[in-house]
């Protein structure tokens, strides 16, 4: 079978890629292993944000007396938190499943893609018991979690977030491996619906990409809810016991210590999903972890080969791959985007929020660029205190030089929204004074960006 062109994968990038040449009049095969919408419509940003609602209600619930209000003794009924995220996001599966079948032009493959020897420009794919040819393919397959050789893991009930999704009963204890993003989002959501949580994670301090700060300030509001944080601790080995497993672990100082949960959600990290496609054969480039190296336009090495979103290595985000397909869009119809010189935002969804865009304090010093920064606590903004939200903070760096604003945090009631305005102004390269000196609305949480901005001292 000839194709226009081949894209293989359905994340965030490839159905847009993929229903935009069918639009234009090409044929387009699109294929996917698993399902249509990747990780973050199946298992990753979607489900989690709906279970994450019910936990905050649940949340906000037990504080009901710090507003004045009586709620008595308050419950989660996790198979109904698991049936409403079931229902909405089987909802968005739905639609996005009619709208991808109901395209003219559009071939769907569910099967794993392996690529053959090229025959010229062409390039050979072969999709189970099909071979698609040509000149242009690209490629939005994503990454999965990593599931590390412990001794014995095999054998007790251990999950990844695809898994945890699915569990129908709410684990007595959740044993947590990882304490970035993906285990402190599923360890507070699974305490606040009332299961034991205990989260492991062997670097010192939790979350270690961010400032030493913003991470003692995560590990408080978690600990305050009743989050066991085990910190600076390796797990060597797991095993079955009465209430489901005992994980062993050394400490930094080389003392051993058991810990026993009834399941265990192993979130250490991610990989990208290269190793199946036969890159080999198609003569794709991959770096020593297995990402596939593009210029600023998502080329690789091998020309006619396109590679979007996880895999290529420039941001493991939704929103990076849905970013590279609308980059690579305007590339398509004659433009010149690029991703080279993105600025990179992001949030943990941990409630508060935690959202940052460019650079942090650790980055600031290693840059030699002459810094501002300053830092608010989250306290003292009047909105936070209104609403009872007072943990967190927010930091702002800029080049005294320049007046750029360099990199910002919002860890706090609306981080993951407030960030944004930062991002948005950094992508206009106008001096941070512009930003300060704008008329903010009172009271709200972005009000004090212009009190942020107008507090900035030399850093230290």
């Amino acid at each position: 079978m000839t194709y226009d062109a081949i894209v293989i994968g359905a994340g965030q990038a490839g159905p847009g890629i993929a229903s935009t040449f069918a639009a234009a009049g090409e044929r387009v095969a699109l294929v996917e292993r698993d399902r249509l919408g990747g990780t973050c419509l199946n298992y990753g940003c979607r489900p989690t944000k709906t279970w994450r609602a019910s936990a905050h209600a649940a949340h906000v619930a037990r504080r009901a007396h710090e507003f004045g209000v009586v709620a008595g003794e308050v419950l989660v009924d996790y198979a109904a938190t698991k049936a409403r995220k079931d229902r909405i996001i089987g909802g968005m599966q739905h639609g996005v499943d009619d709208y991808m079948t109901g395209l003219d032009g559009l071939d769907l493959y569910y099967a794993e893609a392996r690529f053959l020897p090229s025959a010229g420009s062409t390039h050979r794919v072969r999709v189970g018991d099909d071979v698609l040819e040509s000149e242009r393919v690209y490629l939005n397959v994503g990454a999965r979690p990593v599931v590390p050789p412990i001794p014995g893991l095999a054998d007790v009930p251990h999950f990844t977030n695809e898994g945890l999704l699915a569990l129908e009963r709410l684990p007595s204890h959740l044993l947590v491996m990882g304490g970035s993003y993906i285990g402190l989002e599923f360890g507070q959501m699974f305490r606040r619906f009332g299961a034991a949580v205990t989260v492991i994670d062997r670097s010192p301090k939790l979350v270690p990409r961010e400032d030493d700060d913003v991470a003692d300030e995560v590990a408080n509001v978690l600990r305050a809810e009743g989050v066991e944080l085990v910190l600076g601790a390796s797990v060597d080995a797991a095993e079955p016991s009465p209430e489901g497993v005992v994980l062993r672990l050394t400490d930094s100082s080389g003392t051993e210590r058991a810990l026993e949960g009834s399941h265990v959600l192993v979130a250490v990290g991610r990989r990208p999903n290269t190793d199946t496609l036969g890159l080999d054969e198609a003569r794709v480039e991959t770096d020593e972890r297995g990402f596939i190296p593009v210029n600023g336009h998502f080329e690789t090495n091998v020309p006619g080969i396109w590679a979007v979103g996880d895999v290529n290595g420039r941001g493991a985000f939704t929103h990076t791959s849905y970013q590279d397909h609308q980059i690579l869009i305007d590339n398509w119809r004659g433009g010149d985007r690029s991703v080279d010189g993105r600025v990179m935002a992001y949030a943990m969804f941990i409630d508060p929020p935690l959202g940052r865009v460019g650079m942090g304090e650790a980055d600031a010093r290693a840059s030699g660029r002459n810094v501002l920064a300053a830092t608010i606590p989250m306290a003292n903004v009047s909105r936070a205190q209104l609403d009872s939200e007072p943990h967190g903070l927010m930091k702002a760096f800029v080049d005294a030089d320049t007046r750029e604003i360099l990199g910002a945090l919002v860890f706090g009631e609306s981080g993951d929204e407030i960030i944004q305005i930062f991002g948005a102004f950094m992508a206009t390269g106008a001096p941070y004074e512009v930003l300060r000196d704008a008329l903010p609305i009172h009271p709200t949480v972005a009000e004090f960006i212009p009190t942020l901005l107008g507090s900035l001292a030399p850093l230290e």
